[in-house]
């Protein structure tokens, strides 16, 4: 903890918050006292109480308290918890206040020993001869060492202050755990419904629009070829419908494949994979080692993960081979892609890597790059499997 200055901001608000703390502690602990023997009333002035202290807490320490879930009832432990802080804090906040009071206080009357006998309280000129400059001197040198301490202190106390408050104003170890479990479920849901719509579109598109551009292209090239005594300008028309046809078939067909391919959910990941490596410009070695398959989303995010990584390759590596390896292990997939290119890449230098870490990380899985310039580069993802 860096050590505050007595002139700094910090340690003035340090000693604010301490000393604040105990009148508001003591009005809120009596308070919370009638509360207790008047139930109705408990839960909206308990809320109130602990919204005056968090309220504290973020206007001098800059700290915010986590907010615990709502009570429940009378017996629930957030109401238990919320009684204890409002009891306990005056028994914090009174010595706390006193010592930092002392200690302020001290430094001033020890600083201003030059200016004895006036500027000193009545009893020190009987307990000392504040004329005796080696007196004075001593009297200083205490008020120093005081000035330096204070600020420490004040901080030491607004710390110790803060611990108890998030110790009982916020939440348990238990009630994060299941805040966390509960998010964990809700973003696993997110997941899973955003894959399901991918899947959907792309059977959509393969059934419909897919379906009528074909049938587009098949009409368009039979008029090509069948309606040869057609004026020049008409058959050129033609000609060019047909090839922006085919063009836009090519550019669906690339895009569904790209959204989820249908390979993936009938045959799985070792055929999905041989089909990119077998599109791949280059070389690439596949090694798929899966004894049973992993869960839909799973699935998709290492297809993708070997198809990007495989696309970045061909855009920037100037690679002239590539390997992929795929194996379960026990309840994690992991996934390696190597290539023998130009290296350099970084998962800040481009959307691509830094979307696959993105998609990585919302199934928690991992992903450890390896690039160094003039290569290679390896890439190695890790997933669970459920």
């Amino acid at each position: 903890m860096k050590v505050p200055r007595p002139w700094a901001a910090r340690a003035w608000l340090d000693t604010s918050h301490v000393m604040i703390g105990l009148p508001v502690a003591a009005v809120l602990g009596a308070l919370t006292l009638v509360l207790v023997v008047s139930p109705p009333l408990l839960p909206r002035g308990l809320a109130w109480a602990t919204a005056v202290q968090r309220s504290r807490f973020e206007a001098f320490l800059d700290a915010r308290i986590p907010p615990m879930p709502a009570p429940t009832g009378w017996r629930s432990p957030a109401t238990y918890r919320q009684i204890g802080y409002h009891l306990l804090s005056p028994v914090v906040s009174l010595p706390a206040a006193i010592l930092v009071a002392l200690v302020w206080g001290g430094a001033v009357v020890g600083l201003l020993a030059f200016l004895a006998p006036k500027m000193q309280p009545p009893p020190l000129e009987f307990m000392f001869d504040l004329r005796d400059k080696r007196v004075m001197m001593a009297f200083v040198a205490i008020g120093l060492a005081l000035l330096l301490l204070a600020p420490v202190l004040a901080r030491g106390m607004a710390a110790l202050d803060l611990l108890v408050a998030r110790t009982l104003l916020g939440p348990s170890r238990t009630e994060l755990g299941q805040r966390i479990e509960t998010l964990t479920e809700s973003r696993a849901g997110v997941i899973d419904a955003a894959d399901a719509e991918r899947r959907r579109i792309e059977r959509d598109l393969h059934d419909g629009a897919q379906q009528r551009l074909v049938s587009l292209a098949m009409n368009l090239g039979l008029a090509r070829a069948t309606l040869t005594d057609l004026p020049d300008p008409a058959r050129e028309a033609i000609e060019q419908a047909h090839e922006e046809a085919k063009q836009a078939l090519k550019e669906l067909r690339d895009f569904v494949r790209g959204l989820h391919p249908a390979v993936l959910n009938d045959q799985g990941l070792d055929a999905a994979l041989s089909g990119v490596a077998a599109r791949a410009p280059f070389p690439v070695k596949l090694r798929v080692d899966i004894e049973r398959r992993t869960t839909p989303t799973i699935e998709a995010v290492a297809f993708f993960t070997v198809s990007e990584a495989l696309t970045n390759i061909a855009k920037h590596a100037a690679a002239t081979k590539a390997e992929v390896r795929v194996r379960r292990e026990g309840d994690r997939l992991h996934v390696l892609v190597y290539d023998d290119g130009c290296g350099g890449a970084r998962l800040d230098g481009g959307t691509g890597l830094r979307g696959l870490a993105q998609r990585i990380d919302s199934v928690d899985g991992s992903l450890r790059l390896s690039s160094p310039l003039g290569g290679p580069t390896t890439i190695e993802v890790d997933l669970p499997c459920e």
